[in-house]
C-alpha cells in the first residue's frame, strides 16, 4: 500500500492551507471514485489502487502558478497533471503518475493539446485503464475553491462545454456507464 500521505508532508508541508485543500478535495475525489466503483463490480477496478490515485492526481498542484488556491510555483495550473506525473515517476509510482497525467478535463488528446496550443508535452493524456476514467469522471464533482461541494451533472456539462462538444460528450457517455 502506498502511503500518499508521506508524499503530501514531503512536498505540502510549508504549505498548510494547500495541504488542507488537497487533502479535503482529494478525499472527496477518492471517496466518489470508490463509491463509483463498488456500484459496478463488473468492472473488476482495483479499489485499493483507485484509492491511491485519487489522493495522489493533483499532487503536482504546487508547482502551479494558481495563488486562489494557495500554489505558488512558476507552471500554468493546466501543468499540474503532467508535472505530477514527473514526480510519482521519481517517487516509483507509474501507474500513479498515469493517472495524474490524464484526468485534466476528460482527458486531453494530442489533437486538443496542440489545437489549444495548450503549454504541455504533446502526447495523448486520456484516461485508458478502467481506474484511470472512474478517477478522472469523479474529480469532475469537485472543485478547489468550493471544496466538498459536489457539482451537478448540468453545472459539469456547462463548465465542459467552454473546451468542446468532445469532452462534454465523453463526460456524457461515463455519466451513462457510472452514474
Amino acid at each position: 500500500m502506498i502511503d500518499w500521505r508521506c508524499l503530501y508532508d514531503r512536498y505540502y508541508a510549508d504549505n498548510k492551507p494547500l495541504y488542507d485543500l488537497l487533502m479535503t478535495h482529494s478525499r472527496c475525489v477518492a471517496d466518489k471514485a470508490l463509491s463509483i466503483s463498488l456500484s459496478h463490480p463488473e468492472l473488476c477496478a482495483d479499489n485499493k489502487f483507485i484509492e491511491e490515485a485519487a489522493m495522489l492526481h493533483d499532487i503536482g498542484i504546487y508547482l502551479t502558478d494558481a495563488a486562489p488556491i494557495h500554489c505558488f510555483g512558476t507552471n500554468p495550473y493546466i501543468a499540474h497533471g503532467y508535472l505530477g506525473a514527473e514526480l510519482l515517476r521519481a517517487e516509483g509510482l507509474p501507474r500513479h503518475a498515469l493517472v495524474c497525467e490524464r484526468h485534466t478535463g476528460t482527458g486531453l488528446s494530442l489533437q486538443a493539446i496542440i489545437d489549444r496550443n495548450l503549454p504541455i508535452p504533446h502526447r495523448d493524456m486520456r484516461p485508458v485503464s478502467v481506474e484511470e476514467t472512474i478517477v478522472c469522471f469523479a474529480d469532475k464533482f469537485y472543485s478547489k475553491t468550493h471544496r466538498s461541494a459536489e457539482k451537478s451533472v448540468a453545472d459539469i456539462e456547462s463548465s465542459l462545454s467552454r473546451f468542446g462538444n468532445e469532452e462534454v460528450e465523453r463526460f456524457k457517455e461515463w455519466c451513462e456507464r457510472f452514474l
